[in-house]
């Protein structure tokens, strides 16, 4: 795994708070293989400021003490600007796209404008510029060699990892009233890749069901479809301490992603399924490549449903539900 970091001096940068789970991964293993390592980062709140903070950090530290210059989270807004970083063996962590994400994914920009060519440029630009890229998923790599130009030689994958010491299996512990319900847990940022209103089309489908009870994590907003039910708990934030323990108290988890058209939600695995696997939880998956490269169905706790196919993932709730009865009650 990241075999090119053996034995060697690094310098990691991020303008990513540093204790992103991506950068915590990343930092540890440069820590455990490589010779040595100095991280630039910054802990400031303000993403513009965390910037300007490595920006400087950047223009006083000498390149000539490491052999691999290790750019993390949004190496688009470090690796074009900085030609002293070229000096070195160059490696990004392309953890998205800045094109993809914000044209096709969040849609803040029409495709062919101006912001638009400019991201797509520094995207390529950044994958040009570099020796080593690494990526999320298999999926996702094949989308930066087709779409962005990258180099498939270049490329490495490096899967997500949930924190350990926060998300770990335990005992299941319902609340009381609830040992008689099946409960389905989603937690999210709801990002429009996540497909929650494919999740709140399939609660509805679900409305009579009186034996399972959802639990929603996220802030969803005003405007949000929710279904026409009781049997749904709402909270906007929680810890991760404090979700872990919600985790735990499920019977199954919803990962996804769900949204049946964004490309990107068919590219890349969603977080929370590495927390749902670390903490031994069955989920729900969309059926993509980049999940199936991890994940399969036959093990007890992986099941899959068609993205974007809200009575689907009703059906395959409804029958998961019905499936943890017929077992409670021994039949």
């Amino acid at each position: 795994m990241l075999e090119f970091l053996n034995h060697k001096t690094v310098l990691f940068i991020t303008t990513k708070n540093l204790d992103y789970i991506r950068n915590s991964q990343e930092i540890r293993l440069i820590r455990e293989r490589a010779a040595s390592v100095k991280v630039i980062g910054s802990c400031k709140k303000s993403y513009l400021r965390r910037l300007l903070s490595v920006y400087g950090r950047l223009l006083l530290t000498g390149m000539k003490p490491y052999d691999l210059i290790f750019v993390g989270f949004a190496p688009q807004l470090v690796v074009p600007f900085f030609r002293r970083l070229r000096k070195r063996e160059l490696a990004v962590d392309f953890f998205i796209s800045m094109y993809d994400t914000l044209v096709w994914d969040r849609k803040k920009f029409k495709d062919g404008s101006f912001p638009v060519r400019l991201l797509k440029r520094l995207d390529e630009k950044t994958l040009a510029l570099s020796d080593k890229v690494v990526a999320d998923t298999k999926a996702h790599g094949a989308y930066f060699v087709k779409e962005l130009g990258a180099a498939a030689e270049k490329l490495y994958t490096l899967y997500l990892e949930a924190d350990a010491s926060i998300y770990y299996p335990r005992e299941q512990k319902k609340e009381g009233g609830f040992e008689e319900r099946f409960v389905v847990l989603y937690f999210g940022s709801v990002l429009p890749l996540q497909g929650v209103p494919v999740i709140l089309e399939a609660m509805e489908r679900l409305r009579m069901r009186e034996d399972i009870f959802f639990y929603m994590i996220g802030p969803l907003g005003e405007h949000a479809k929710k279904p026409n039910t009781s049997h749904v708990r709402y909270i906007p934030w929680l810890s991760q301490e404090a979700l872990a323990e919600a985790i735990a108290g499920a019977d199954l988890c919803l990962a996804g992603h769900f949204h049946g058209t964004i490309g990107k939600a068919k590219r890349t695995i969603p977080g929370k399924a590495y927390i749902y696997r670390a903490m031994e939880k069955p989920m729900v998956l969309g059926d993509n490549k980049a999940n199936r490269e991890l994940y399969r169905e036959g093990d007890g706790r992986t099941h899959f449903v068609e993205m974007g196919n809200a009575e689907a993932l009703a059906d395959k709730i409804a029958a998961l539900a019905d499936e943890w009865k017929r077992h409670r009650n021994g039949v």
